[in-house]
């Protein structure tokens, strides 16, 4: 039987997770066995950059966390080594780093994930991994709007120039 200050612990642990979830907008669970400590500090690096934070979890405490957030899909799945990825505010960053690496990590196996606290599928994981971020998304909405507007200022731009020329040349006549 643990002592009561273990226990305490991994209450508090649980209660900080079951909260991380629920403030979370996405999350990916993956099996990180097999990962070499420079790549882990690497990887680590590269999710803390994006605002995705990432931890390593023991199964039961996660399990409790998860069915306390209403995430008990996730359950089926956690078994062997587990990390967790969660972000508050990106819904991509998550899967598009660790599928980037899982692909040239054979044994980093992603094992779910959750979008807006409803569990989804590999296939749904692997098309946010395969979305642009959310700065390049931005961009292609801006340029889509000062298109046209770009095309209308050449459009005045070349009335101007030929209505220009002509008064140029009849200016040249007189």
């Amino acid at each position: 039987m643990p002592s009561e200050k273990v226990l305490e612990q991994k209450k508090q642990v649980v209660a900080e997770l079951t909260q991380r979830l629920k403030d979370s907008c996405a999350g990916v669970v993956v099996n990180y066995s097999g990962i070499t400590v420079a790549d882990d500090t690497k990887l680590r690096k590269e999710l803390r950059e994006a605002g995705v934070e990432y931890t390593v979890v023991k199964n039961t405490l996660l399990r409790r966390a998860a069915s306390e957030a209403g995430l008990e899909g996730m359950n089926v799945v956690l078994e062997g080594s587990t990390a967790i990825a969660t972000s508050k505010d990106d819904y991509v960053a998550a899967a598009r780093i660790l599928c980037k690496y899982a692909e040239t990590n054979k044994k980093f196996t992603v094992k779910t994930g959750y979008l807006d606290n409803d569990i989804i599928s590999l296939e749904k994981i692997d098309s946010l991994a395969k979305l642009p971020s959310r700065e390049v998304l931005l961009a292609n909405v801006l340029g889509a709007f000062q298109a046209p507007i770009a095309s209308f200022a050449r459009a005045v731009q070349a009335i101007v120039d030929k209505n220009g020329e002509g008064a140029v040349e009849e200016a040249a006549a007189e």
